[in-house]
């Protein structure tokens, strides 16, 4: 049901390209957020001011346009700092989530070379010495972002990558994690909401098994940061990672979160200009966080944007963005749990997940089920979603998804309901 405090018929009119007419004049239903989200118009307009108004390089010139490009990419720093319960300097930008988990994933690369660790206190060292003995620990659910790069680190160190099991129903095991992570766990990653299944996962459960095994603890945030309040200082994790684009901001941008004696003690994954603290030939020494880990010219202009949309976001409030969007989930699961020729994948409660619904038809292929919606009008994301062991693991070639965001509505789950009713008659099924 709507509530009194959140009109998303309203917050609709903030996107202009929502306005759009596809496929022969029909009326766009947007409904591919997971993927990326659209921006408001607040956003668009702080992005493009940067370049109007102060475009300049920051952190390097002495004139005016330079001081002030400096102080609204740092002011950017601040207000994302801030929506997350963090500190400034504890934000690192990159140009993606995914470039943010290989920054942590090549710290322990990195870690292992000739003097990289030299005057970094030994109890933090040693969390980041990693080789043959060691483990790598992430789950089955997740993204081949917080998934690629750690098989890659176990390749390059040496150590033994494993991963958690998940249940039939779309939950992480715990029993299978506390069978998994032990001693020898040196990281474990894992995702706070499932891009597919739209699980919340326990994030305190299994980040205390983690320490307990005595290893680092990253997560994936990206599809729980643009959906539900998170709060780095309530929640047991070393290192946070989420992208721009999927929480109403700019593409290009991305943020690494990390505590700050961690990012301290890493050595950066990036080199060059903007970095270093002293430069010698015969050798460098390295700024501090987070400017060791922003080697070259940054994105300024996007990080700017994506300050913007955390203003959006606050505005409208993150626990009323939360059951806004699980009531449109319990909407979708009525509607599709009234289709008996439709399976779908994850939890069957609203309040156990978020974001996206991910489901089956049986016996269409869902890129066939994508066309048919997107004739209608009805944009969607089908395959495997960049999770295919997932996939595998609930025998599943791919599937289709609807996934939300604030400017999503119960129109829009009817529009696709509507649109998905064609795929029997097409295809001939028995409803």
């Amino acid at each position: 049901m709507a509530h009194a405090s959140f009109d998303a018929a309203r917050v609709r009119e903030d996107f202009p390209l929502l306005a759009r007419r596809v496929r022969d004049d029909k009326p766009l239903v947007y409904l591919d957020s997971g993927a990326t989200s659209q921006s408001p118009e607040s956003v668009i307009t702080a992005e493009g001011d940067f370049y109007r108004t102060v475009n300049a390089a920051v952190h390097r010139g002495a004139h005016q346009l330079s001081e002030e490009a400096t102080d609204a990419y740092e002011g950017a720093r601040e207000t994302i700092a801030r929506f997350i319960g963090g500190r400034a300097d504890d934000i690192v930008f990159t140009k993606n989530a995914t470039e943010a988990l290989n920054l942590v994933a090549y710290a322990f690369s990195n870690a292992g070379a000739p003097g990289a660790m030299d005057g970094v206190d030994e109890a933090i060292a040693s969390k980041f010495a990693l080789g043959p003995g060691d483990e790598i620990v992430v789950t089955a659910m997740e993204h081949h972002a917080n998934l690629v790069p750690w098989q890659e680190l176990a390749r390059r160190t040496g150590a033994t990558f494993r991963w958690v099991e998940i249940t039939d129903d779309g939950f992480v095991d715990l029993d299978s994690a506390r069978e998994v992570i032990t001693e020898r766990a040196k990281v474990v990653a894992f995702t706070h909401v499932s891009n597919v299944l739209g699980t919340i996962n326990p994030v305190n459960d299994l980040a205390t098994i983690a320490r307990e095994a005595g290893a680092l603890v990253v997560l994936d945030a990206c599809q729980s940061v643009p959906h539900m309040p998170v709060d780095v200082a309530q929640l047991d994790v070393d290192f946070l990672a989420f992208s721009g684009h999927k929480m109403l901001g700019p593409t290009g941008i991305g943020v690494l979160w990390g505590k700050h004696e961690l990012l301290e003690a890493m050595p950066p994954f990036l080199t060059g200009g903007s970095m270093i603290e002293i430069v010698k030939l015969e050798g460098t020494t390295f700024a501090p966080p987070p400017q060791r880990f922003e080697a070259g010219t940054p994105n300024a202009a996007q990080a700017v944007g994506l300050g913007a949309a955390c203003d959006y976001l606050e505005a409208l409030g993150m626990d009323n963005v939360l059951r806004h969007e699980q009531d449109l989930i319990q909407l979708t699961l009525d509607g599709l749990a009234e289709r008996p020729w439709v399976s779908v994948l994850g939890p069957q409660d609203a309040g156990a997940r978020l974001g996206a619904v991910a489901f089956v038809v049986d016996g269409v292929h869902p890129h066939d089920v994508g066309q048919i919606l997107d004739d209608a009008g009805v944009a969607i994301r089908t395959g495997h979603h960049c999770a295919w062991p997932l996939h595998r693991r609930l025998r599943a070639v791919a599937s289709s998804r609807v996934s939300f965001n604030v400017y999503s509505t119960a129109d829009d789950v009817e529009a696709f309901l509507t649109a998905l009713d064609r795929v029997p008659d097409i295809f001939g099924l028995e409803v």
